[in-house]
């Protein structure tokens, strides 16, 4: 089976920075397309940002000017940097790791943007 771990979330104030962190294990091979979904209550989960093993990136248009998805294949590793945060992007934000009919899905880590 396969694992992914986040870490990076918080509480922050608008305008504010986050980095996401995220790290893959077990059968998550490098070739996997890796990503950042996120959910706000009361709303389904949406893509924010993925990457595929050959770097071709796509994003969620909210977030396309203010995030940025990079990946680490030597450490199995997804970050998201996010810039300027709003508080419409507080949300429980999750790692993705898909290739084929193989997806994984890290357990989540919460960012809240409020003054």
């Amino acid at each position: 089976q396969g694992q992914l771990v986040e870490s990076g979330g918080g509480l922050v104030q608008p305008g504010g920075s986050l980095r996401l962190s995220c790290v893959a294990s077990g059968t998550i091979a490098k070739f996997y397309t890796m990503g950042w979904y996120r959910q706000a209550p009361g709303k389904p989960r949406e893509l924010v940002a993925t990457m595929t093993i050959r770097n071709n990136t796509n994003y969620e248009e909210s977030v396309r000017a203010r995030f940025t998805i990079s990946r680490d294949n030597t450490k199995m590793s997804v970050y998201l940097q996010m810039n300027n945060l709003k508080p419409e992007d507080t949300a429980v934000y999750y790692c993705n790791a898909r290739w084929l009919d193989s997806e994984y899905w890290g357990q989540g880590t919460q960012v809240t943007v409020s003054s």
